[in-house]
């Protein structure tokens, strides 16, 4: 027998979602993802031949400790690998998870479980998934595009500056793309999971602010577009820092029946 569809929900993605948490309690879920997610970051540093000795490492200098080392890249953690991305994102829920559930009320536990699947699922899995396979494709007729592309008269340093522009017109729109289409998907996803796992009608559109949380892609795809680029490894540094949101969102989730 098909359950009938009892109530509404509106999952809270930490976009202007109601929480009654307080400051301390926010602090103590942002560091408990940040806690989640490091002993995955930590055993891929150890695979990296970094030392997990904490007196070596503080007295290291930041810039050559393990999360922050982008070159030589056989050397540096690839952040932008799918499987890296969707391990830390899931260290993060997990500790997120933990720490909201012990330092929120008992009653809001079931919403962090169902925000658990909206974000491994809605907002990494699906997403990441999309961007990785846009890239491949991408990739296959890059230079094809990129030759496409009109170029003008070189004739001085803004002529070159146009044509530099120009020809990275195709990766840049096809990471837009990829990016869209993913958070669309992955907003399909976890109104999905919602309406048949718990029975629980969403009422939730794609809003501007869905865009926030997705600096992982967004490095993903500019690193995997521009695999030779410097720029493209010093930015998939930051993919740690985007993915204790995940693991935040969970530990805030509420449920606002």
């Amino acid at each position: 027998m098909i359950n009938r569809i009892e109530s509404t929900y509106t999952p809270n993605f930490g976009h202007g979602g109601h929480s009654d948490l307080n400051k301390k309690q926010k602090a103590v879920i942002m560091a408990s993802s940040v806690a989640g997610m490091t002993p995955v970051i930590a055993v891929l540093a150890k695979r990296k031949g970094y030392s997990l000795n904490p007196k070596r490492i503080f007295s290291a200098p930041v810039r050559d400790w393990a999360i922050f080392k982008y070159s030589p890249k056989d050397k540096a953690i690839d952040f932008a690998d799918p499987k890296v991305i969707t391990a830390v994102a899931t260290g993060s829920v997990a500790g997120g998870f933990i720490g909201g559930s012990l330092v929120d009320e008992k009653s809001n536990v079931k919403a962090k479980k169902r925000e658990i699947l909206n974000q491994i699922l809605g907002n990494i899995i699906v997403p990441v998934t999309t961007v990785y396979l846009s890239s491949k494709l991408f990739g296959k007729y890059q230079n094809r595009l990129e030759a496409a592309m009109p170029q003008f008269k070189p004739s001085g340093s803004v002529t070159k500056f146009f044509n530099k522009v120009l020809k990275k017109l195709p990766q840049a729109a096809a990471t837009l793309g990829a990016l869209t289409v993913g958070i669309f998907l992955g907003n399909k996803v976890s109104n999905t999971i919602n309406e048949k796992l718990y029975n629980k009608k969403v009422e939730r559109n794609i809003r501007a602010t869905d865009f926030a949380p997705h600096v992982d892609d967004l490095c993903m795809a500019t690193t995997m577009m521009s695999p030779n680029s410097t720029f493209g490894q010093k930015l998939g540094r930051v993919i740690p820092l985007a993915l204790v949101v995940p693991g935040y969102q969970t530990g805030i989730a509420q449920d606002n029946d």
